[in-house]
């Protein structure tokens, strides 16, 4: 008979996930060795080895659990009926705020998602295409003339994820400028830029 699953087993599995995140990001992958991380995360090695079996483990859990997270949370966001400029803004503050405490977890997907096998980064990609595609939609809606030649979006939304995906390099909470009132402004610029390009 299979043993039964312990009833912290997912509050202990994100707790081990958090703190992984925070070793990986500032010690980097290649340095964190799984006696580090168990000492870190305040578990035994064997009990490490009980959630994750090898190191390359954690951190795809870590990314997808991260990246799967920013989907649900963009695509509950996504509202097409709104009005363009609103829909793009709606999203683009709730991608900020799924980045608020997730500032290793991020780090970590920029630094060390290539270093994982071929197989499990393009499970990874694939939520990342998926965000990638709401945000292209959005950007297209606001002035689909610009878009017929379909070579400019990708530019576009990339240079919109450019100002969104090194916020935390720089941004800290309790500024002079609000996630919300960052998220307004980053939209408010590239809106801009699509209605002069679109002149």
């Amino acid at each position: 008979m299979a043993r039964s699953r312990a009833k912290d087993h997912d509050e202990k599995r994100g707790a081990i996930l958090r703190q992984a995140a925070i070793v990986f990001a500032r010690d980097g992958y290649d340095r964190a060795s799984m006696a580090r991380l168990a000492a870190e995360c305040g578990v035994s090695k064997a009990l490490l080895y009980h959630y994750y079996t090898s190191k390359e483990a954690l951190l795809f859990d870590i990314l997808q659990s991260h990246l799967a997270e920013l989907v649900d949370v963009v695509e509950e966001a996504d509202d097409p009926a709104l009005d363009p400029h609103k829909r793009l803004e709606r999203l683009v503050v709730a991608l900020l705020e799924a980045y608020r405490d997730a500032d290793d977890q991020h780090q970590v997907q920029l630094a060390s998602l290539s270093l994982l096998p071929e197989a499990e980064q393009q499970e990874l990609k694939s939520l990342e295409r998926r965000l990638v595609a709401i945000f292209s939609q959005a950007i297209r809606d606001v002035e689909p003339a610009l878009f017929e030649d379909k070579a400019l979006l990708k530019p576009v939304t990339m240079s919109l994820f450019g100002m969104l995906n090194w916020v935390y390099m720089w941004f800290r909470d309790g500024g002079a400028l609000s996630r919300e009132g960052y998220g307004k402004l980053a939209t408010r610029l590239l809106v801009g830029g699509l209605r002069e390009l679109a002149r």
